[in-house]
């Protein structure tokens, strides 16, 4: 055979569906081939690993001229057929009593060719060994393998294989379309049912079925393939019975693939018996989460100590089980547990309900895991309240939202197990700074209520429980009951002698008087609380806040120069300990009073720098409340198309809190106001453009905007919405080459008409498809038929 003519060949599995997106891993798996000879795709059942490698493979296969073989090793179990497999592919058939793999060697010696081993995992030496062969006994030929977890040679270069993105199920989904994931779902779910496309009616459940289902490929054909009987909200519904609907996939899907059920069997095969404890155990973490939770939820000191927790996470990363991720993002350092570590990891939600399907297999293992994983977010929240009133809130932010499944299990756990809804009202009140200050009131309500109706008992946590929850209120309906909750807070406080929560409780009724509109009362009320002073156990937080919230009804009455003094207490108290969020809102409650003065500049300083502080700690509330008055200040100081943006800007954040504004007559006044002198200066057409462009930003880019000194021209740049698209522009080359793309030119053929490279004409294509946003060259020339 090593006398015959080299000839290209190239033998990949056909692809029966088309190929969605990862140009960003293709181009990396191509410059890795182009520097390494063993490659190996890593990443979790179900990521798209042989569909990428399949893809990698055809883009390269002109660079090797004995072409590209592929190796199937799903079917395999024995680890001696591994070279045979591989002898098959290369269309090898040696007789000699040679060892397989001596023989493949031999006769593959002068071929230069590329083999895509795929499914290696679970006969890793086997596969190794083969790796290790050609890389050492050939010089022509470069293996691209895919497998769960890394082949061990020295010679290896990784490139991990990633979930699709997909987008906030909750979030601005105008630009949703773009996103592989849906679009990949989009595409399977027309194939059986015709018509089907993304709509602004479904692309919300559409998102948050792709987000449950972890942006996996496979689970996503798999679930789009039960469109056939089911709407996206009932499978939605059915995501529980998650294995039984994606296990009836189409027949044409490979064995091991027709569930991921079988795909996840296999992967636990591969653990070692800690390992699948701990990986059972870890499936009652939702989301991420870090070494020391890890270590606190499996070890139970018999049979898995701390020590023993690390090398298992280490052996589940390798196999793919976990996935390793940074960890939150924040500046500071905040006290004690509050602290985030700097890496993190994550159980697909596939491979979680699997783990936990093993966990309920052992006697008495789910309950007290269950709790050994309460107890532990449960120290975290305490640390985290503990450290708030201080210099490290946006860690702290950044932690919890990283925890934030956590949290909610958790929660859930002490809400629904039975003799645990103590201690599930217990975590729900240590939360309600992170309710209140981050922007999420309403789950806060949620847990609340639940665990108020579960634990009727007089306690203290019940009355935390109350408070908290009054201090939530949103709409007037909710603030009516949120009044009466927090009156019982404190006469239940009161009965009980707990001081601390009486105060805090006395603190959620003054803020209630002041946004229903009782101004005078809720004068009296925090000039009260101020005159009292801190209480022992008291939070820091709420103390200030007396002050903030005295300095408001101060402003809002007129009262500025003592609404000024008040707040220059609460700054102070808020210095002394490096404190932003109560912080943010004394600056606010200082451009306030600086408007009520007349001071313009004075107060629109002061409300940039409570801007900046609020978007620090995704304050989405305070933002509303400032960007309200940022754009009173900007009217009443001559800015009035600055005001009209925004005003725009404003009315955008407000949809995501009350529209009404709680029904505040003072709030709505601030509002009505920047709009009515604005709309007097300017006149309608040019105030409803400058609008227009304030509700195009989305809340980092209005915060930003509001951030900017006012220009003396007031016309600030448009503001791009942020569904529009940006302006394709492609090079005069890559334009040429897009022509004869369109002619129907294969690479070759473009390098030879323009007197280029193989591989330029190649790059230049790649540069193409990634600006357009396509998948194909078909694509390619229907663009530049409509161009022309």
């Amino acid at each position: 055979m090593g006398g015959s003519a080299p000839r290209r060949d190239c033998h990949l599995p056909v692809e029966t569906t088309s190929f969605v997106d990862r140009r960003r891993e293709q181009a990396d798996g191509r410059e890795l081939l182009a520097r390494a000879r063993l490659v190996t795709l890593t990443g979790p059942g179900g990521v798209g690993k042989t569909r990428l490698a399949v893809r990698i493979a055809a883009r390269v296969e002109r660079a090797f001229p004995d072409g590209v073989r592929f190796v199937h090793l799903a079917g395999l179990h024995d680890p001696a057929l591994v070279p045979l497999a591989a002898a098959d592919a290369l269309g090898l058939h040696d007789h000699s009593e040679r060892p397989p793999l001596d023989a493949l060697v031999e006769h593959a010696r002068d071929r230069r060719l590329l083999l895509v081993v795929d499914n290696c995992e679970h006969l890793l030496p086997a596969c190794a060994d083969l790796a290790a062969a050609l890389l050492r006994g050939t010089v022509g030929i470069r293996v691209l393998a895919t497998s769960r977890h890394r082949l061990g040679l020295t010679e290896e270069h990784l490139l991990d294989v990633r979930p699709l993105p997909v987008p906030d199920p909750d979030g601005d989904l105008s630009a949703a379309d773009g996103y592989p994931a849906l679009a990949l779902f989009a595409e399977r779910a027309a194939a059986v049912t015709p018509g089907f496309k993304l709509t602004a009616a479904n692309r919300a459940a559409v998102a948050r079925l792709c987000r449950h289902l972890d942006g996996l490929p496979l689970a996503i054909e798999l679930a789009a393939v039960r469109m056939r009987v089911l709407g996206v909200e009932q499978l939605l519904e059915r995501l529980d019975d998650r294995y039984r609907l994606l296990s009836a996939g189409s027949p044409a899907v490979l064995p091991r693939h027709r569930t991921l059920r079988a795909a996840v069997d296999w992967s636990h095969e591969l653990c070692t018996e800690r390992e699948q404890l701990v990986w059972a155990r870890l499936a009652v973490c939702a989301g991420g989460f870090d070494l020391e939770t890890a270590e606190v939820v499996c070890a139970d000191g018999e049979r898995i100590r701390s020590y023993d927790v690390l090398e298992a996470v280490a052996g589940l990363v390798d196999k793919s089980v976990l996935c390793r991720e940074p960890g939150p993002e924040a500046s500071g350092r905040p006290r004690g547990d509050a602290t985030p570590d700097g890496v993190r990891y994550r159980l697909l939600d596939t491979l979680r309900q699997y783990g936990l399907d093993r966990l309920r297999q052992l006697p008495g293992e789910e309950p007290a895991t269950r709790r050994r994983h309460r107890d532990r977010m449960q120290a975290l929240a305490t640390a985290c309240e503990r450290a708030w009133f201080g210099p490290g809130q946006r860690e702290i932010v950044a932690r919890l939202r990283a925890d934030q499944d956590n949290l909610r299990a958790a929660l859930d756990f002490g809400l629904t197990a039975p003799g645990e809804a103590l201690a599930g009202l217990r975590l729900a009140g240590t939360l309600w700074f992170y309710w209140h200050a981050c922007g999420a009131p309403r789950e806060g309500r949620h847990w609340l209520d639940r665990a108020l109706e579960a634990n009727p008992e007089p306690t203290r946590e019940r009355a935390r429980g109350l408070w908290a929850s009054g201090l939530l209120a949103g709409c007037p309906e909710d603030l009516t009951r949120g009044r009466r909750r927090a009156e019982d807070a404190r006469a239940l406080a009161q009965s009980l002698g707990d001081a601390a929560e009486a105060a805090h409780a006395d603190y959620a009724i003054g803020v209630i008087r002041l946004f229903s509109g009782e101004l005078p009362a809720a004068l009296a009320h925090f000039e009260a609380g101020v005159a009292r002073g801190r209480v022992p156990g008291q939070h820091l937080s709420l103390v200030a806040m007396d002050h903030v919230e005295l300095a408001c009804a101060l402003g809002y009455l007129g009262q500025a120069d003592r609404a000024v003094e008040v707040c220059g207490r609460a700054l102070r108290l808020c210095e002394e300990h490096g404190e932003e969020w109560v912080r943010s809102y004394a600056l606010r409650m200082l451009a306030l009073a600086h408007s009520v003065k007349q001071d313009w500049p004075r107060a629109e300083r002061h409300a940039r720098e409570a801007l900046r502080l609020k978007l620090a700690v995704h304050d989405v509330t305070g933002i509303a409340l400032t960007l309200d008055l940022a754009a009173l200040i900007a009217a009443q100081g001559g800015g009035h198309e600055r005001a009209a943006v925004l005003l725009g800007g404003a009315d955008r954040v407000w949809t995501a809190v009350d529209r009404n504004r709680w029904g505040s007559q003072a709030l709505t006044t601030t509002r009505l106001d920047g709009e009515r002198r604005a709309l007097e200066a300017v006149g309608r057409s040019v105030f409803r453009q400058a609008y227009d462009r304030g509700a195009g930003l989305g809340l980092a880019e209005i915060v930003g905007y509001a951030l900017q000194e006012p220009g003396p021209s007031e016309h600030p740049p448009a503001a791009t919405p942020l569904n529009d698209p940006p302006e394709i522009r492609l090079t005069r080359r890559e334009a040429q080459v897009a022509e004869l793309v369109a002619e129907g030119l294969a690479n070759q053929q473009i390098a030879d008409r323009l007197v280029i490279a193989r591989r330029t004409a190649e790059g230049h294509v790649e540069r193409i498809l990634s600006k357009l946003g396509f998948n194909n060259r078909s694509q390619i020339a229907a663009w530049v038929t409509a161009q022309r």
